[in-house]
Parts: C-alpha cells; sequence; structure tokens
C-alpha cells in the first residue's frame, strides 16, 4: 500500500540526460525514448551536442547533453525545462543546471565529484550545490563505484566498466518513471549484436540502475505517464528527421519507379542521411561520398540528366561551395533536390546548433536570376513527407528544389506511424512520348505546367544538348540573343510560380477574428504551435500560420494574411522571413521576433513577447 501511495500521475514528464561526450547521454537518452514510444507516450527529442570533437573529459566545453519531452497526449516540443536532470559530473551539473525546473530532481554520480573533478568545472568550493544555489532536490548515487562491483567479475577493463554507467543512469530513470526494460534490453543487444559481452555488461547495470531505485526508493516518488490520447492504429517507430529524410527520398524514387542517386560529402549535421541512405543499396540506392561538395552536386546533376532521382545533401557552408552546380540544374531544367540541414554560421559558425539563417540563401543565393523551389520541414516526422514532396516537385516540374531542414529537427525525434505508400500522391515524371521524336527540341514545353519535357540518354529519335551556356527556346542551341535570353529567364520563373497550383493553400490554426496571427516557417512549428494553444486557454484571441512551402508561397497567402492587423513572424534568424513577407505582399503590418541562439525557441519567452504585443 504505501509503495502504491508513492507512484503519482503526470500528464508529461521532461527528462535531460547530461554528461561528458564520452559517457553516453545521447545513447540513454534514445533509449529512454524508444521505451516511453512504446507505451504508447507522444514523444519529442532534442539532442544537444558539443562542438568539440572530443574535449578534454570533464570540461566545461564537453558537455553533451540530451532532452526528451514525454506526453500522455500530444507534445510538440522537447520542453522549455526539465522535471528530471540526470548530471554525471560537475561541469554537466554547472552547464545544464538552468535547463532544470526550480522544483526539479537532480541525480548526479557522486563518484564523478571528487576535487580533481570540482576543479575542472571551475568551481571555487567543495560545495557545487551550494555554490550554484541549488535548490532542487538532489540524488546523489555512486554510480562509478557501483558499476565497478557488479562488473568486477565480468572480465572487461575499467575503462569498459566505466563506460557502462550512463546505462544505471538509464536504469535509475525506468525505475522512476515505471518503464519496463524489456525493450531497453532487446535495444541492447540489438545495438552490440557483434559485442554480446558488451551487451549483456550493460542490461546488468541497466537493471542494477533499476533495482538500486526499487529497493532504496531512492527518497523520491515515482511516476506513471498513462497515454491518454488514442493513436491511429499501426506500427510506430522513434525516428529523427535524418532518417525520416532518407526514407522520404527512398520512397519517392519507389513511388516514381527511378533509382535513387545521392551525392554528397560529409558535413555535420547532414551526415547521418548519407549514413543511411548507404545501408539501402538493396532497394537501388547508389550512394557516392565525393571529394568535395562540388563534386558532390555536379555528379548529382550528371545523375538527373541519366534519368535518375538525384538527390545532394549538405548544410550551409556547402550550399556555398554547391550554388554554381546547383545553377546548372537551373539552366539545363533537371531534377535535382538539395537538402540544406542548417547550422549556426556563418563560416564554420556553430557546426552542431540549429539556425535558420540560410532562407535568403536557399532563395537566392545564386548568380543570376536562378528561381528554384524552397521546402522547409517541420519536425521530425514531416521530414519524411517535406522530402517525398521535394521531389514530387523536382521530378514533375523538372527543377532543382531546396529542401530546407535543420539541426533541431534533423537530430530531435518523434513517435512516428510507418506510412502507407499507397496513401502518397503518385509523381508522374514529364517524360517524352514516342509521337515527339519528329519535332522535338530540348525545350519543348507542357503549355499548362510551362514544364519541359524529359528525355534520358538513350532514347532513340532524342538526342539533344543542354548545358550551362543560354539556349535558344526555339532550337535548342546555344544562343546570346537579348530577346530570347529574356524570354528563357521569365520562361523559367514562370515555371516556379505555376507551381503554386499544385501545392496546399496556407492554413490558419486559431481564432478566425484574430487579434494576433503568430508566423512561422520549418522547425518552429512545435514551439510556435504550443505558445498559440497556451495563450487561447488563457483567454487571448490569437491565430496561427505556419509556412512549409515557401517558394512559391500557397495561393492564398496574401488574403490569409491581409485579414490580421498584427501579425508577428517569429523565426531564428534577424528576420530572413519577414523581409521576404513583405517583398511577396506589400502592405503588410509585420512585427518580429528573432533569436539566433543556436538552441530551439523557449515557448515561455513566445508567449511573453506575444502578449506584449497583444497589449501594444
Amino acid at each position: 500500500m504505501a509503495d502504491e501511495m508513492m507512484v503519482k500521475e503526470l500528464e508529461e514528464v521532461v527528462v535531460r540526460f547530461s554528461g561528458d561526450s564520452g559517457d553516453g547521454m545521447q545513447l540513454a537518452g534514445n533509449i529512454f525514448s524508444n521505451v516511453s514510444a512504446t507505451v504508447g507516450n507522444d514523444i519529442c527529442t532534442f539532442p544537444d551536442y558539443p562542438a568539440d570533437i572530443r574535449a578534454p573529459q570533464g570540461s566545461l566545453t564537453g558537455v553533451s547533453g540530451f532532452q526528451v519531452h514525454i506526453g500522455a497526449g500530444q507534445v510538440y516540443t522537447p520542453g522549455d525545462r526539465c522535471h528530471v536532470l540526470v548530471a554525471m559530473n560537475p561541469s554537466a551539473l554547472k552547464t545544464q543546471i538552468k535547463f532544470c525546473k526550480p522544483q526539479g530532481l537532480i541525480i548526479t554520480d557522486s563518484d564523478s565529484f571528487e576535487a580533481k573533478d570540482l576543479e575542472k568545472a571551475q568551481f571555487k568550493t567543495n560545495n557545487p550545490f551550494e555554490e550554484l544555489g541549488i535548490k532542487q532536490e538532489v540524488l546523489e548515487v555512486p554510480i562509478s563505484s557501483m558499476c565497478k562491483e557488479s562488473l568486477k567479475d565480468s572480465g572487461l577493463d575499467n575503462k569498459s566498466v566505466l563506460r557502462c554507467k550512463n546505462m544505471f543512469a538509464l536504469g535509475l530513470v525506468c525505475w522512476l518513471f515505471n518503464r519496463n526494460l524489456a525493450a531497453a534490453e532487446k535495444m541492447l543487444r540489438e545495438k552490440f549484436a557483434k559485442k554480446p559481452e558488451i551487451a549483456e555488461a550493460n542490461i546488468k547495470i541497466l537493471n542494477d540502475g533499476f533495482n538500486y531505485g526499487a529497493n532504496t526508493h531512492a527518497s523520491v516518488s515515482t511516476y506513471k505517464i498513462e497515454s491518454k490520447a488514442p493513436k491511429a492504429k499501426g506500427l510506430y517507430t522513434d525516428i529523427n528527421g535524418n532518417k525520416a529524410t532518407a526514407y522520404g527520398l527512398i520512397a519517392a524514387a519507389e513511388k516514381a519507379g527511378l533509382e535513387l542517386y545521392l551525392g554528397s560529402y560529409p558535413i555535420t549535421p547532414a551526415t547521418d542521411i548519407l549514413h543511411e541512405l548507404a545501408k539501402h543499396k538493396s532497394l537501388g540506392v547508389k550512394t557516392v561520398q565525393c571529394e568535395d561538395e562540388i563534386a558532390g552536386c555536379a555528379s548529382a546533376v550528371g545523375a538527373a540528366f541519366a534519368g535518375a532521382l538525384a538527390v545532394t545533401t549538405t548544410s550551409g557552408p556547402g550550399v556555398c561551395l554547391k550554388s554554381e552546380a546547383m545553377n546548372l540544374a537551373v539552366i539545363g531544367e533537371l531534377p535535382l533536390v538539395i537538402v540544406n540541414v542548417q547550422r549556426g554560421g556563418p563560416s564554420t559558425g556553430l557546426p552542431t546548433k540549429s539556425e535558420q539563417t540560410d532562407l535568403l540563401q536557399a532563395l537566392y543565393g545564386r548568380n543570376g536570376e536562378s528561381p528554384m523551389p524552397v521546402i522547409a520541414a517541420t519536425s521530425p516526422t514531416n521530414c519524411f513527407d517535406a522530402a517525398y514532396m521535394a521531389c514530387k516537385i523536382a521530378l514533375e516540374h523538372m527543377t532543382p528544389v531546396v529542401l530546407l531542414t535543420d539541426a533541431f529537427v534533423a537530430n530531435g525525434s518523434a513517435a512516428w506511424k510507418l506510412p502507407n505508400l499507397d496513401e502518397y500522391p503518385a509523381i508522374n515524371p514529364p517524360y517524352v512520348t514516342p509521337d515527339m521524336a519528329s519535332n522535338w527540341t530540348p525545350y519543348q514545353r507542357n503549355e499548362e505546367t510551362g514544364v519541359r519535357y524529359w528525355a534520358t540518354p538513350g532514347t532513340e529519335g532524342f538526342m539533344h544538348r543542354i548545358g550551362g551556356l543560354e539556349k535558344s527556346n526555339e532550337t535548342g542551341a546555344i544562343s546570346t540573343e537579348p530577346e530570347n535570353h529574356n524570354k528563357m529567364v521569365h520562361l523559367r520563373q514562370a515555371k516556379v510560380d505555376k507551381i503554386a497550383d499544385y501545392i496546399p493553400e496556407l492554413e490558419v490554426l486559431g481564432d478566425e477574428d484574430a487579434d494576433l496571427l503568430i508566423v512561422g516557417w520549418g522547425g518552429t512549428y512545435g514551439h510556435l504551435r504550443l505558445a498559440m494553444d497556451y495563450m487561447r486557454e488563457h483567454g487571448k484571441k490569437v491565430a496561427f500560420a505556419h509556412f512549409q512551402y515557401i517558394n512559391p508561397l500557397p495561393k492564398n497567402t496574401a488574403d490569409v494574411l491581409r485579414k490580421y492587423k498584427k501579425i508577428v513572424v517569429a523565426e531564428q534568424n534577424l528576420g530572413q522571413f519577414a523581409g521576404y513577407l513583405r517583398m511577396k505582399v506589400p502592405g503588410l503590418n509585420i512585427s518580429q521576433f528573432n533569436q539566433v541562439k543556436g538552441q530551439p525557441f523557449v515557448t515561455r519567452e513566445l508567449i511573453d513577447a506575444f502578449t506584449k504585443l497583444l497589449e501594444e
């Protein structure tokens, strides 16, 4: 009876794992997220990597964090602050305490709080909790020494034993939230399938952590988060944005009946798309890790000419290098998908952090008039649909397409229902037909869409030449005639503009007679949606419009925006989308909320800023 009284039921909880880069915090967080998803909870995660490849052990710059928000109902963000903070060393405590709620619980490895450890974290006293003014409940557990004792007869060396301590912390957190360990054990056996002794050691420590909490009751209550929101029937998995992007590209190739080609060069935070696609040769996927960004894109342009679904993946610095080859696809009117997983800039900037600062680069960052459709993914799971639609537009409209994601949605994960590909729209490239052979030219176009017809090499009767020099609209031969160039520029622009007829109209959530319209784009969807929901629950008349299709804008954009007297555009840059909207829809009264911190928005800050706007 006493045990039952100790169990509290929660609607949601946020847990943050933190420690050295080598402490396995990302693995512990991912497993806890997966275990939670398997019991029907909604989840949203935020891996927060350090930029250093391997900072000195115990240093302030080497702290790696993983935050997961688990809910009984729908979850939109990884949470502003956590209810439980796991801090494996003093540096983790010092850098991550700001993310913990005042009434939260802190779990530490007391063995890692010796004098030398405190010195590395630049503490001035031997009491870090008092020095930081910590009022939260602290659970100090001798994790390292218990791991050594538990595995003393395992035959593993000391270094391997201590690598298991993340599993002790995970086991303790699983006890805290009444999680069954069976799913976690299965994941560990799969991860370490080639090293079963490592798998079993981790599983033993995982159970030790769970039993430590159960046997000592750890002086804290345990919690249950029962799933309340009914989920659609089907198979679910925990998926991050990069993997969802890879799957979306594969699905589009399957739907179009084409082989998928990826020409890429490794760059944080986009590399995992290359890694994932390289696993799927059996599905007709060809991946080439090229010598540099330029070669990656140029090879993809060649694959597009050859008739493949061609993709190149990168981040902002790579787009700078790819721009000339991207423009070759523009003037050649070839289908190409450029995935830009945005990160902090300029230059090398903040390689592991997230921003929305590449929007104008995607729209205009090339020489000449080079119109290119731009799509932005809104969440980790939406990356699948966004990638699919980017491919559909590229193939059906014979144009390169930029797909913008960002480090937040690319590395973050959520519970995802495996889709039924039969429910997705067909992809029908505009191939030439045999009856065109007698009078066909390379820039002959469909009158309705403005799209040129696609003759892949080897199609009998359709030998042709395209390239980087301007061509005659009528013959396809090289032309420097002023009127022809002017016409071709307008035809390429009109082709992209007409894509607005084939994308969804802009939807508005919230109050039709709202006093304020919140506008966002891309990966900020969850935070802005949560801010709107909170404000409406507290009597504010607000609405929310979020853009996934940026170029061209949805056809009803101007009509929607002109309904509202006050509009605030919130984005993680200095106002790129706000400026774009002012250019496309003149006369709007737009306010801005801009942050460029490399971190997701804090929902509380959004609510305060939007409320202030309403009161002005």
